[in-house]
Parts: C-alpha cells; structure tokens; sequence
C-alpha cells in the first residue's frame, strides 16, 4: 500500500510480519503483553486482568466477583485489559499514560517498560464481541507519553454490545486527541453489516498522513491526520454498571475472545 492513500481492500505485500500472538501457549506472552489497566492510576493488584490463555484463543474476562478498577475516578467500571507498555512518573504526580480526565495522580510507582511500541504500520485483530449491553471490548492504541502531548489515541475498533445485532453493528473507529494539540477529534461508530459475535478481523493501516480503519480487509473509514510519535497497544474488556439503564445481573463471567494480533512495519523501499 502506498503510504499517500488508503486502498478499498487492504494490501499485506507493502509490509513485514513483526509481531505474531495466536495464543497457543498456557501462558501469556510476557514478552508482549502486560497484563493489567493503567495500573500507575490504581495499583497492580486493582487492575489486574482476568483471563485463560491456550490452545489459539485468549479469553479476557469480567467475572461476578470482580471489583471496579479504580471507583475513586471511574465509578463501577470493571476492565480485563492487556497493554504493551507503562510509563508514569512518581507517586503523586500527574505523569502517565492515558489522562482520561483531568486530576489524575500517580498511586502506585511502575516500572518504565516498551514492549512494542511502533511508530507506523499495518495492526490487526481476529476476535469474537459479545452482545451484552452492559459491555465493551476495544483494540485501541494510545501514545507512549514518555512526552505529555504524546497523548493521541487511535482506536483501531470498539464494540458496545448494545450494538450488536445478527446481522449488523456499529464498530467504534478513528482518533482521540487527548493531550495532542496536533490532532482533533475525529470518531464514529461506523455500521458494518457483519455478525460481530462471530470472528471477524479488525485492521488498521497507520501512515504518516493517514489512518485507515478496514472490517475483514474492507475500507471502513480513512482519518487525514496521524500521530507521529510510538504508541502502545490496549487490548480491553469493560463492564459498565453504573450507567443508564446498564443490567448488573446478566450472565457471568463476561468474555471477550481473541484469536490473533498481528503487528507490521512498513517494508523497506528497494
């Protein structure tokens, strides 16, 4: 694919394989994945994630017994995320990664660590949503922040279960700002006519001037503005108990079923 332009279906021959999870192992790659929510807001042992990993699948999970991640700044919100990096200033300080409101302060000291942290590239996921109106599951990515305007996210899909049907669902896609004065605010829950509780991938093609969101290698969106710095990978399920209308009874545990993430760097002209 050339980087100026987004093409209808998605071409793999423009770029290299350089990160592979098919979660075949009994156990997480560590090497990849940090197994906990934005830990440096709460602490290790509050934003753990529950999951089973084996045999081609990982199942994040929201369980009947499970407690909000942080309900001093987000309410009842329950997460089962993954990330790929973690970097935070000290305790009671204000530097962190994702500053999703203002007044957010370091509780607990974190390791600085990169695990994959690209810059550019072709980013994908083969996953199962589920139709729970009380959840959500995300692939998204967020700046590394080691800058404070760092920040952007760009969000490769995001499914509420409210907006699964049989046949259709709206899939969250584009970019956040957040910190960065370079970028404006340019989301949309796009209608895709697809089964999103059956397996489905999810891509996007990061450029220097464009992002490309696709469905099953079909162009969904393009964004003509790109962040230009490292970013991490969120890989997320979130139960919503505090908000209108959100059922706090319904079937545990809650899951969200991955199959693969793939990540790769543009190849080398010539």
């Amino acid at each position: 694919m050339q980087h100026d332009e987004a093409n209808s279906r998605l071409d793999r021959l423009g770029y290299v394989l350089e990160v592979e999870d098919t979660f075949q192992q009994p156990t997480l790659d560590e090497r990849l994945w940090i197994p906990h929510y934005l830990p440096h807001w709460s602490s290790r042992t509050a934003s753990a994630a529950r999951y089973e990993v084996g045999g081609g699948l990982l199942r994040l999970k929201i369980e009947a017994d499970q407690e909000p991640w942080n309900p001093d700044i987000d309410g009842e919100l329950r997460v089962s995320s993954l990330q790929t990096g973690v970097f935070a200033g000290p305790v009671g300080s204000a530097i962190g990664q994702h500053r999703f409101r203002p007044g957010l302060i370091v509780r607990e000291a974190q390791e600085s660590v990169a695990l994959y942290t690209p810059r550019y590239g072709l980013f994908e996921l083969r996953a199962r949503a589920l139709d729970d109106p009380a959840a959500m599951v995300a692939l998204w990515m967020i700046g590394y922040e080691d800058e404070p305007t760092r920040s952007a996210e760009i969000c490769v899909c995001e499914i509420f279960g409210r907006d699964v049907g049989t046949d259709a669902a709206r899939i969250g896609m584009g970019l956040h700002p957040f910190g960065e004065p370079s970028i404006t605010d340019a989301f949309a829950a796009e209608p895709v006519r697809i089964d999103a509780r059956q397996t489905h991938t999810y891509s996007v093609v990061w450029a220097p001037d464009f992002v490309a969101f696709y469905v099953d290698d079909g162009l969904i969106r393009v964004v003509h503005q790109s962040p230009s710095y490292p970013m991490q990978f969120m890989l997320s399920i979130y139960e919503f108990r505090d908000g209108p209308g959100a059922p706090v009874d319904s079937g545990y545990p809650k899951i969200f079923e991955v199959e693969t993430f793939r990540g790769y760097r543009p190849r080398a002209p010539g």
